[in-house]
């Protein structure tokens, strides 16, 4: 059977009471919130008494929540870092062997400044270097010893020159180019170096023995006066190396006079300048014996001549 589309109670006045007190409640509870909303609006303060009630009750709950919200976002936070980390972890190490590489960089810097101090303390004021250079070659595996330099003609580096770094003698300048030049280290068999010793001028002269040491032979034989330790700089002799100038160090004494090592290793040279000639006739004299002897076939193949 359908229900009757009339939804009043019938003649059931329980029922029409109910309803009646419904709409009456409904009706006062809309009033009571104007009433309030205009309180509200007119005076906010009126109600703050009853906020703070409100919100005292309400802190147990919010503490509740804030505390698993923390909780959650932590569980969350360690998820995430977790598979993260290979990442980030990747990223540390890129950035560690950077700031390694820039350390490495740093220290080179600073070497080479002290190096380029050093060179700079040798300058003797009254006597203009031709040219500061880098070595940026050498053939120390072969039988002659020559090396490149970063430095040429364009510069005015030419033949005869001699070639130092901050600790000695390197050799001398034997070839030009617009813009290197070659050098005959002391070490080379065919370079031969006017030397005295520094602590009393003992005269000698110095040669290569093609293994990186040199040789120091005596101009008055006799007895063997070489001492381990003994320091022996250019004499001037010849008018090419300027007078001074740190040649070797005695290692090893002979019967006609010694075995050294050189002051200034070529190998550990960076840096170097290149001098003018002691006496400049000098390079002419050189220039005629060399033409007259002819270039030896080392010497030709290598690039290079006394």
């Amino acid at each position: 059977m359908a229900r009757s589309p009339d939804r009043r109670p019938g003649f059931s006045r329980r029922a029409q009471y109910g309803i009646f007190t419904g709409y009456v409640i409904a009706v006062a509870g809309f009033l009571a919130g104007v009433a309030m909303l205009i309180v509200s609006i007119v005076n906010p303060q009126a109600f703050s008494s009853v906020r703070g009630a409100a919100s005292e009750i309400a802190r147990p709950a919010g503490e509740a929540g804030a505390e698993t919200r923390a909780a959650g976002q932590s569980v969350i936070s360690a998820i995430g870092a977790y598979f993260q980390a290979g990442r980030q972890n990747a990223a540390l190490t890129r950035e560690v062997a950077a700031a390694r590489a820039n350390a490495f960089t740093m220290q080179a810097l600073e070497g080479e400044n002290r190096r380029l101090k050093a060179l700079l303390g040798i300058v003797d004021p009254a006597v203009k270097p031709i040219a500061a250079a880098r070595l940026i070659g050498s053939t120390a595996s072969s039988a002659r010893r020559f090396a490149v330099l970063s430095a040429g003609a364009a510069q005015g580096v030419r033949p005869g020159q001699p070639v130092r770094s901050s600790a000695g003698l390197i050799g001398r300048v034997i070839e030009a180019g617009p813009g290197t030049a070659r050098v005959l280290l002391v070490t080379d068999p065919e370079n031969v170096v006017p030397v005295r010793r520094a602590r009393d001028g003992l005269p000698a002269f110095v040669e290569g023995k093609s293994d990186g040491r040199i040789a120091i032979r005596l101009l008055n034989m006799g007895m063997n006066p070489l001492k381990r330790g003994d320091v022996f700089v250019t004499s001037g002799s010849g008018g090419l190396y300027p007078p001074g100038i740190p040649v070797a160090v005695v290692t090893e004494v002979l019967h006609d006079g010694g075995v050294g090592h050189l002051a200034s290793d070529p190998a550990d040279a960076d840096f170097v300048v290149v001098l003018p000639v002691f006496q400049p006739t000098a390079v002419t004299a050189l220039g005629a014996s060399q033409q007259a002897a002819g270039p030896a076939p080392e010497a030709s193949e290598a690039g290079g001549g006394n």
